[in-house]
């Protein structure tokens, strides 16, 4: 019985920390100019399962949210989406002009060669949540997100 028991709790330890795996490449945020209250994240995730980009938070802004850019009748515009997708072993890009994640109400300006903690919000299709905590450099205001700092990060 005992042996049973401690079989079992085993396997449900190794199954509860089986989250999937995302590597990050290539995160970085746009520098801000004085007073700005708002800028982008940008990053490369690829995962070894299928999961899904929930959310993000920071602290420094008072909201964070997942956002995309479309045309839409000619006219480009930003909305925020409820989650992102991240199909198993298929990189998904978080850039300029596409899906980003937008730092709102900022408390300082952001500025070239900061760092910027994020920790991404991801959610197992079984609805499992976890955490994912990245820094990601601060890169110029005219940065067009062509892979200056090619690192990658592997957390769960």
């Amino acid at each position: 019985m005992k042996k049973h028991f401690l079989a079992s709790l085993a396997a449900l330890l190794m199954a509860a920390t089986a989250f999937a795996d995302v590597a990050v490449t290539d995160p970085w945020v746009r520098a801000t100019v004085p007073a700005q209250k708002a800028t982008g994240a940008f990053i490369q995730l690829t995962a070894d399962r299928s999961v899904r980009l929930v959310g993000a938070r920071s602290p420094v802004a008072d909201t964070v949210e997942l956002h995309e850019i479309k045309l839409d009748d000619k006219v480009m515009k930003m909305s925020p989406v409820a989650g992102i997708d991240l199909p198993a072993g298929k990189q998904v890009a978080l850039q300029p002009g596409g899906y980003h994640i937008m730092l709102m109400g900022l408390k300082a300006q952001v500025r070239e060669g900061d760092s910027v903690p994020l920790t991404l919000l991801l959610e197992d299709p079984d609805g499992t949540k976890h955490t994912q905590a990245i820094n990601a450099p601060v890169r110029p205001l005219t940065q067009a997100g062509t892979g200056r700092d090619d690192k990658t990060h592997s957390m769960h």
